[in-house]
């Protein structure tokens, strides 16, 4: 019997199986089994496979934006209208056949914008190009999920099934919980918070279906049996999302008051040109850049050419960005903007002051 089948009959099982106290042991275990199996799937031992390998696009510039969705929702049109790229677009389905990259230049960062195949149901068990479709999607800061305004909700609840099948969680923080194995001694186990949606007998019933015997777990956040079972397989991707709908001229203004009004949504017609620059800012939002100025002593800051960064970002990485020689000999920077405790003067920093956006930095090497 194949892994799909195996799969299949898991998935039976668990469809079968009432969901209650008694049961919930089983269901834990159940589920283990599943996400061992896709993990097996998705990534083959064999490395001659290649399964679990994305389209070869080199990542480049601050951020990558990954486009998803199914065929002849306007991936294609987008990419052209919003980068100077021109992906080939007409009125059926399945025109993109690759992976076809283009780069936004907003605000002084150049993000890539990456226009992938459009995905079909079955995308995680490897039907059409989906395995290399999802593989890609990983990689991404930022995945934009497009969707056909004209079309009923389905196209999201399946778009979203077939991405967390593949472990990606969109707009999803990562499980508080800490992890480590050890050779001796044992499960201990340890959790700050009351558990209400899985207890410590299903976690043991997981750890064990896994061949963990020796393992210290702390968990400090109500989690489910499923975040547990993320954090023990360590390869899941926590990704932020945005729903996209095209074609917006097609629908009522009443069904566009509504969509617009829904979490992590935006709302487009890339036809009519139609919300593309709000399109823009809120995917530069959802990508939670920062932009830093770098100054020269006794000079200028230079504002034609910002560092962009990861909000969070410290002085170290500024310093990493511009050149790895830099922390090696740093003394002190000096730091003008948001994040000076003196703004609008300067303050002295050291490598691990976290700056914000359109500060300016000046560094001081030994």
């Amino acid at each position: 019997m194949g892994i799909v089948e195996k799969m299949k009959e898991i998935e039976d099982e668990m469809a079968r199986t009432q969901k209650n106290k008694a049961t919930e042991y089983h269901l834990g275990l159940l589920k283990a089994k599943l996400a061992r199996y896709r993990a097996q799937l998705l990534e083959p031992a064999s490395k001659s496979s290649g399964g679990g390998t994305g389209f070869d696009v080199q990542k480049s510039g601050d951020a990558r934006i990954a486009l998803i969705g199914f065929p002849s929702v306007g991936k294609s049109t987008l990419l052209s209208k919003t980068t100077h790229t021109a992906s080939e677009t007409a009125a059926y389905e399945f025109t993109t056949l690759t992976a076809i990259p283009g780069v936004i230049e907003y605000k002084g960062a150049r993000i890539q914008l990456l226009d992938l195949p459009g995905i079909v149901e079955g995308a995680a068990q490897g039907r059409g190009r989906g395995r290399q479709v999802v593989s890609t999607a990983k990689t991404a800061d930022l995945i934009v999920i497009m969707l056909d305004a004209t079309k009923s909700d389905e196209q999201k609840r399946l778009l979203e099934i077939e991405l967390d099948a593949v472990g990606i969680r969109l707009n999803k923080q990562k499980p508080d919980i800490v992890f480590k194995k050890k050779v001796t001694g044992g499960i201990t186990f340890t959790a700050t918070v009351k558990l209400t949606k899985t207890d410590e007998k299903t976690i043991r019933t997981i750890l064990a279906g896994y061949k963990l015997h020796n393992c210290d777990v702390m968990i400090r956040e109500d989690i489910t049996t499923d975040e547990f079972i993320d954090v023990l397989i360590g390869n899941r991707k926590y990704v932020p999302c945005l729903y996209v709908y095209n074609k917006i001229d097609s629908i009522s203004l009443e069904q566009v008051d509504k969509i617009a009004r829904e979490p992590h949504t935006a709302v487009i017609s890339c036809e009519m040109d139609l919300n593309l620059d709000y399109l823009i800012e809120r995917m530069w939002d959802d990508l939670g850049l920062v932009k830093v100025y770098t100054k020269k002593r006794g000079a200028h800051p230079d504002l034609d050419d910002p560092v962009c960064l990861r909000k969070g970002a410290t002085v170290e990485i500024v310093c990493n960005s511009i050149h790895r020689s830099l922390v090696p000999s740093f003394k002190y920077a000096l730091v003008w903007g948001k994040s000076s405790k003196f703004n609008p003067h300067a303050q002295k920093v050291s490598l691990n002051h976290v700056v914000q956006d359109e500060d300016v930095v000046s560094i001081f090497t030994k």
